[in-house]
C-alpha cells in the first residue's frame, strides 16, 4: 500500500510540473524566457524538497513554531498533500469527462467544473492547515450504563488524545488545552497515549505542558504507539508518576466514592494485526483478562480502538480510545464515510455500542505527518455516566 501511495505521489509531482509547463507555454511566447521561467521554478521546488526531505533527518524536533517550519515546512507539507488529492480527483474524473464527449456536454463547462473540483484540494489543506487543526470541539457524550453505581450517576470524566507534540502542536498550545480541560470542571481526567511522534527529546515538554491537569479523582492515563516507537513507554510513566499523573499498563485501579467503586482498567498499544514497528499480539487483551471485573463496571483506556471488539467479549462496559485522529482529512463534507483511517479500523471517531460494552473514540489534539485537518476537528471529550 505505501509503495503504491508512493508511485501515485511521484506521478502525481510530474503532473503537476507538466501543468505548469503548459500554463507557461500558453503566456509566454519567448522559449528562452519560458526555458528561465521553467529552471527557476525546477530550482526552487528541488530545493524546497531537499530542505524538506534531505536535511535535518536526525535534528531534534522543536517544542514550538520555528520560522524553518512556518516558512518551508509548512509550505512543502501543504503542497505535498494537496497536490497528490487533486492529483488522484484528477485521475477520477478522467474517465467520466472521456465518457461525457459523445453525449454533447459543452467543452467549456466540463474544463471549467474539472478545474473547481482538482482545486478543492489547494482550498481544503489551506483551511485545513490554518484553520482546521485549530477549531477545537468539546463534546459531550451520556454515556448509559445501567451497572453503574449510584454514587456515579453524573459521573464526568474528560479525555485528551494523541497530542503529538511538535512545532505544529506547541507546548504553549496543549497548555491551552489543559487549561481548557480543567475549565471542564470533570470529576476525571483521561490521557489516550500518543503524547510524542517520533522524537523522544520532546517528552519532558509534553509532560510539562500537562501538568497542570487536576481533577478530584485524579488524572490517569495510558500509552499509544507513539509513545512505543519512540522508546519513552518507561521514561514518560515515570515523568507522569512525578507529576501526579498515573499511567496503567496492564494495570487497573479502584475508584472510589461513597463506599462504591467502579474497575479503571489501562493498556498500552495493541494490535491484532502488525501496525508500523508494532508486532501483532497473538491474545488481544491477554494480559488484562484477570483484572476485568464481573461485579463492577470495567471502564477500559486503550489507544487503539481495535481492542474494543475484544473489550466487549471480555464484559468491559466501556472503551475509551483515540488513535486515529478522527480520519484527520476525513472529508466528511463529501460524506461521513470518506476517511483514510476506514482502512485500518471500522472504529474513527465518535460513539459504538454492541452486545457487552461501548466504545468512544475521540478525534485527538494533534496530527500526523501533515498539519492539517479536514472534516475532522481536534476534539477535548467530556463524558457523563448515567444509570440507564
Amino acid at each position: 500500500m505505501f509503495a503504491i501511495i508512493l508511485l501515485l505521489f511521484a506521478v502525481s509531482q510530474i503532473y503537476w510540473a507538466y501543468r505548469g509547463y503548459r500554463f507557461a507555454a500558453a503566456r509566454v511566447q519567448s522559449r528562452a524566457v519560458r526555458a528561465v521561467l521553467c529552471a527557476v521554478a525546477l530550482t526552487a521546488w528541488g530545493l524546497l524538497y531537499f530542505v524538506n526531505l534531505g536535511t535535518g533527518r536526525d535534528r531534534a524536533s522543536p517544542v514550538h513554531l520555528t520560522a524553518r517550519d512556518a516558512l518551508l515546512a509548512a509550505p512543502f507539507l501543504w503542497w505535498a498533500a494537496s497536490s497528490f488529492f487533486a492529483f488522484v480527483l484528477a485521475l477520477l474524473i478522467a474517465i467520466p469527462k472521456t465518457a461525457a464527449r459523445p453525449f454533447g456536454f459543452r467543452p467549456e463547462r466540463r474544463h471549467f467544473l474539472e478545474q473547481a473540483v482538482v482545486a478543492a484540494p489547494f482550498v481544503a489543506g489551506a483551511y485545513g492547515l490554518f484553520y482546521g487543526r485549530l477549531n477545537l470541539e468539546t463534546t459531550a457524550p451520556v454515556i448509559h450504563l445501567p451497572k453503574l453505581p449510584r454514587a456515579f450517576d453524573g459521573f464526568r470524566i474528560c479525555q485528551l488524545s494523541d497530542l503529538h507534540i511538535g512545532p505544529f502542536m506547541p507546548a504553549e498550545q496543549i497548555r491551552k488545552y489543559a487549561a481548557i480541560a480543567n475549565e471542564q470542571k470533570a470529576d476525571m481526567i483521561v490521557l489516550t497515549g500518543d503524547f510524542v511522534t517520533f522524537d523522544p527529546t520532546t517528552q519532558q515538554a509534553v509532560v510539562e505542558a500537562l501538568s497542570a491537569l487536576r481533577a478530584p479523582f485524579g488524572v490517569w492515563g495510558c500509552l499509544g504507539n507513539h509513545d512505543a516507537w519512540s522508546g519513552v513507554e518507561d521514561s514518560i510513566t515515570e515523568l507522569f508518576r512525578h507529576n501526579g499523573v498515573r499511567m496503567l499498563r496492564g494495570t487497573n485501579a479502584p475508584i472510589t466514592a461513597g463506599g462504591e467503586s467502579f474497575n479503571l482498567i489501562g493498556v498500552d498499544f495493541q494490535s491484532p494485526k502488525r501496525f508500523g514497528p508494532s508486532p501483532p499480539v497473538q491474545r488481544l487483551l491477554g494480559n488484562i483478562e484477570h483484572l476485568v471485573d464481573r461485579d463492577r463496571v470495567n471502564i477500559l483506556l486503550s489507544h487503539n480502538p481495535d481492542t474494543y471488539d475484544r473489550a466487549a467479549e471480555l464484559g468491559i462496559e466501556f472503551s475509551l480510545a483515540g488513535h486515529t485522529h478522527g480520519g484527520q482529512l476525513a472529508l466528511e463534507f463529501i460524506s461521513p464515510e470518506i476517511a483514510p483511517s476506514r482502512l485500518v479500523t471500522p472504529y474513527v471517531a465518535g460513539h459504538f455500542q454492541k452486545a457487552g460494552g461501548q466504545l468512544y473514540v475521540n478525534r485527538g489534539i494533534g496530527t500526523i505527518f501533515i498539519p492539517m485537518r479536514v472534516g475532522a476537528p481536534p476534539e477535548i471529550t467530556v463524558y457523563k455516566l448515567s444509570r440507564a
